[in-house]
């Protein structure tokens, strides 16, 4: 029993490490490869990193669709990573800007299923023995903070084509903890029509619906966009994997201690000041500090991402209806993770190509500090309706 347990234990640890280790060694550099290697324009680049969370948005749906009919999520978790393997090595077979397109099209929309029909898993396995999400998946921030420095360092010392190698080859060792990992899965299926219906009505999870897209935004774009910074203060193929190092990897304590900085602080209190950092990050870039201070910089990204991400899902939690909360989650995700995301990483890009990547993070710090203000009216609305309720009593 016990040894039964370690196995599915270490292989959603080893899952999350190696998926999340490969994810680090592609994306953050990718934008550099097409700049350097391909000779993109900064609109193009921008438009090819906007792919993915356009996709995800349809995509995500459809796998879920695909897991529920055949109720074998390892299944569709091994033929993800096998086209997602194929397919990531196949984009530096090509440098027609238009190929590209298609090729990155194919490889978000099967991309897409790895995060959603894995966290299923694993929620059904913490739900069932009891245990905390963010112990599993802080394994995933620590692999994509490694694999980003490993890539950096590579990449300077060999050849930055190296990130497509790293990325295939990882991918395929993942599928070795698939087989260990549960069976059974928690369904993705909500019924979208009835959810949004309800959830439309709700005037506070718009409001948050607005702060996720603003704030997340930006924090997402920053993956794709960060290492043309880097390179722009000074820093090295190597200073870029050691920046996101530091700042993804300072991600890992902070979630895992989330649920008790909540518990003490408050949801909201732990949004706002979540939400702070990150305005005050991205606007303090547009003024072109040393790559030293960047660097000493990234690690406030535990602040921002480690604590806003548990926040709101805490958030959703609390605050939808549980008849309606798995739609909630996927109206969440879909806004910050992806619509958000597409707009800052897209329009970020025109902004590079026409002024500076500097620039770029004046918008982000801009609409973050639109999301703070968001969240500042969530928060006081939060407030009025805990008083409605006190008075009604």
């Amino acid at each position: 029993m016990n040894n039964s347990f370690d196995k599915t234990s270490i292989s959603l640890k080893g899952f999350y490490l190696l998926s999340f280790f490969g994810l680090g060694s592609l994306f953050p550099l990718l934008g550099v490869y097409f700049k350097d290697s391909v000779g993109l324009s900064g609109t193009e680049i921008g438009t090819l990193m906007s792919i993915s969370p356009v996709v995800m948005i349809f995509a995500q749906p459809l796998w879920g669709v695909v897991t529920d009919y055949s109720r074998r999520p390892r299944s569709v978790l091994v033929l993800s990573l096998l086209l997602t393997a194929g397919l990531g090595y196949s984009i530096y077979l090509f440098e027609s800007y238009f190929w590209l397109i298609g090729i990155l099209i194919a490889f978000s929309f099967m991309q897409s299923a790895l995060v959603p029909v894995s966290d299923s898993i694993l929620l059904n396995y913490v739900q069932k023995e009891n245990k905390q999400y963010g112990n599993y998946r802080l394994f995933g921030a620590i692999g994509f903070a490694v694999a980003v420095y490993i890539a950096g360092k590579l990449s300077d010392s060999i050849g930055i084509q190296v990130i497509f190698y790293m990325f295939t080859t990882v991918l395929l060792l993942c599928i070795l903890f698939v087989f260990k990992m549960p069976k059974d899965n928690q369904s993705l299926r909500t019924d979208l029509r009835k959810g949004i219906g309800q959830l439309v009505r709700m005037p506070s999870y718009l409001v948050f619906l607005a702060a996720t897209f603003l704030v997340f935004g930006p924090i997402f774009a920053n993956n794709f966009y960060f290492g043309f910074y880097i390179q722009e203060t000074g820093g090295t193929l190597a200073g870029v994997g050691l920046a996101f190092l530091i700042a993804a990897g300072s991600e890992a304590p902070f979630m895992k201690f989330a649920g008790l900085t909540i518990k003490r602080w408050g949801m909201m209190h732990i949004m706002v000041f979540a939400a702070t950092v990150s305005a005050v990050r991205w606007t303090f870039y547009f003024f072109e500090p040393s790559y030293q201070i960047v660097l000493l910089t990234t690690i406030v990204q535990g602040f921002s991402v480690g604590l806003f991400i548990p926040a709101a899902m805490e958030y959703v939690r609390a605050y939808t209806p549980v008849e309606v909360r798995a739609t909630a989650v996927s109206l969440y995700t879909a806004v910050g993770n992806g619509l958000g995301s597409w707009f800052c990483t897209f329009v970020g890009g025109v902004i590079f190509d026409k002024y500076s990547i500097f620039y770029t993070y004046l918008f982000f710090g801009a609409l973050s500090f639109i999301g703070l203000v968001m969240v500042l009216i969530l928060t006081k609305m939060e407030v009025q309706g805990r008083i409605l309720i006190q008075r009604s009593l």
